[in-house]
């Protein structure tokens, strides 16, 4: 049950259990005082003639059972029945009493004294029969009291009454108290087991426990809580991991830069070096010495401006030209021009590619392909080296694949080598052969498209570089398959 659920039985509850529990002792209240109106009215009585009848007939009981000795207790039963009172004196002395007497009983009596006690009289509704008999030799007189119903059971009705207010008073604070606790445990219960848990999730991420979920399988407003919980400290962990990457990519790169920059300029300052102190006497050495520095501060330069672009990729300071263009005549205007200068250099390029449409920099397009073909010709050391570029349309767009034929890498360095300044291998390692962000710019620019670049082994050998455009919207989805 849902906590809203919950809330809303409480409130009901909080409603109808007091007023029922109120109702039922209301009507036995109700019950009570109708009781002490039918058991405690005594004869009922409602004319004073009818009261004169009833008190002529039991004086005649009572002075028959005087003048034969007989015990007037015997009358009590009758007398409580009825709500009666009787007072005899024998010689002005008290002989028999029952009853209680009420405030104008004395001033009742006073006034059938002086009416020689012979006489009914009546006051406030309270009645009095007084007769004076002289019995063996004996004078008595026989006060009987009574009334009407009204008079004779109001102080019962309120002290009825005044019982009832207090017992309803106090069912309705004692119904409201055990059914507020009740119901607040009803709800609390609810609401105390998954705040105990999202604490304790809490204080598991403060105290650095990133790894940590929590399970929660209630089908109430917490769940989502609990959900989105998980889902934050999977980003936090994300985050810590990302961030723990990211310092170990700096380090690596600040280590890849200072490595391939002082390769060079050792290079140079050792020819500079030569040549001021006349090691190279001849002007063919001299020369040779000119073009290796020449070559180094080449090889500098490329460096720097790789590093250069690399770093505005990363600040996303991109200067695109984008626009919808032939990927298939943009890769072969890059390719076509410099394939006679590659195969002279070992490595033969063949290209099969189908028209595809694709909103993109030219420029950009161009620095992919040539990064991707340096690289295949830096890293495969056969003499004679084949790159096969392919272009097919796919169900979500297109994909662009180099596909060559050198050592290719091991399974655990496939995602490693976008990384930047990331060399594989030992002979990767020669700073001679690149500057370690080739692969690395190409996968930012890739991503900047709105595609997906991975690279995979080829079934004959050799590595395949898969690079996924996608049609309409740009997206960050990655498709692994790179078959054709």
């Amino acid at each position: 049950m849902t906590v809203k659920r919950r809330l809303f039985w409480s409130n009901i509850l909080m409603i109808f259990v007091p007023v029922g529990a109120t109702m039922l002792i209301g009507l036995l209240c109700v019950g009570f005082i109708w009781l002490s109106l039918i058991h405690g009215a005594g004869l009922g009585l409602n004319e004073q003639e009818d009261f004169d009848r009833a008190c002529i007939v039991l004086g005649k009981v009572i002075e028959g059972r005087l003048e034969h000795h007989a015990k007037l207790s015997a009358l009590e039963d009758l007398l409580n029945s009825n709500g009666m009172t009787v007072f005899v004196r024998q010689n002005g002395q008290d002989f028999y009493h029952y009853g209680e007497m009420q405030k104008d009983d004395n001033a009742l009596i006073s006034a059938a004294n002086f009416l020689d006690y012979n006489a009914t009289v009546t006051q406030n509704g309270r009645s009095l029969y007084a007769r004076q008999r002289i019995i063996n030799a004996k004078a008595y007189q026989i006060f009987i009291f009574g009334g009407n119903t009204a008079e004779q059971t109001y102080g019962s009705i309120k002290t009825a009454l005044a019982l009832s207010v207090i017992v309803i008073a106090f069912t309705i604070f004692l119904s409201i108290t055990l059914t507020n606790r009740f119901l607040s445990k009803f709800v609390f219960r609810k609401i105390e087991k998954p705040l105990d848990i999202l604490t304790s999730g809490v204080h598991e991420l403060r105290d650095g426990n990133l790894n940590y979920r929590i399970a929660y399988d209630g089908k109430d407003e917490f769940l989502p809580v609990c959900q989105d919980f998980n889902e934050m400290a999977q980003r936090l962990r994300d985050l810590v991991d990302r961030l723990q990457q990211q310092e170990i990519s700096r380090k690596e790169l600040i280590a890849g830069i200072s490595h391939d920059i002082r390769s060079p300029l050792t290079s140079i300052q050792a020819y500079v070096e030569g040549l001021i102190d006349g090691v190279a006497k001849t002007p063919e050495s001299k020369n040779r010495y000119l073009q290796t520095i020449k070559t180094k501060a080449e090889d500098l330069e490329r460096i720097v401006a790789a590093l250069f672009f690399y770093s505005k990729m990363e600040l996303g300071e991109y200067q695109d030209d984008f626009q919808m263009l032939w990927l298939d005549r943009a890769v072969a205007d890059t390719v076509s021009p410099s394939q006679e200068e590659y195969r002279q250099k070992g490595l033969a390029i063949s290209m099969d590619l189908e028209p595809v449409k694709l909103y993109a920099d030219p420029v950009q397009i161009a620095r992919i392909v040539t990064n991707i073909l340096e690289n295949s010709l830096k890293y495969n050391d056969k003499e004679q080296r084949h790159l096969e570029i392919s272009l097919r349309k796919t169900a979500t767009g297109s994909r662009l694949a180099f596909a060559d034929d050198g050592p290719g890498v091991a399974d655990d360095e496939l995602p490693r080598l976008f990384e930047a300044f990331y060399r594989s291998d030992p002979a990767r390692q020669n700073p001679n052969k690149g500057s370690g962000l080739g692969l690395a710019i190409v996968a930012g620019i890739v991503e900047h498209i709105g595609g997906s670049v991975y690279a995979r082994h080829r079934t004959l050998g050799g590595l395949e570089i898969c690079i996924d455009f996608f049609s309409g919207e740009r997206n960050h989805g990655e498709d692994t398959d790179c078959g054709g």
